[in-house]
């Protein structure tokens, strides 16, 4: 599982990520915050713009872009359980 160093406001955070996608034009992430089973998830969106170097990701609360995601993520890890 990668393991992602993201610099927030507080501090650096580290997220493992479970799975990527594309859906209307824009990359996401389901990352966790830990590699246990039980862990806590997030969706995060890719809102870099083109000439950005690095990217730069918010939380998805869009609750209905969420709903979509998570139905997306959930068929590509069929072996996985996501609880909303």
């Amino acid at each position: 599982m990668e393991k992602l160093t993201f610099q927030t406001e507080d501090g650096a955070v580290d997220f493992y990520v479970l799975e990527q996608t594309r859906f209307n034009g824009k990359n996401y992430l389901l990352v966790a915050d830990s590699e246990e089973e039980d862990a806590e998830c997030l969706i995060l969106k890719d809102c870099s713009k083109d000439e950005e170097a690095e990217s730069r990701y918010e939380i998805v609360e869009d609750e209905r872009e969420q709903d979509a995601l998570l139905t997306i993520f959930e068929q590509l890890l069929e072996d996985v359980e996501i609880e909303k």
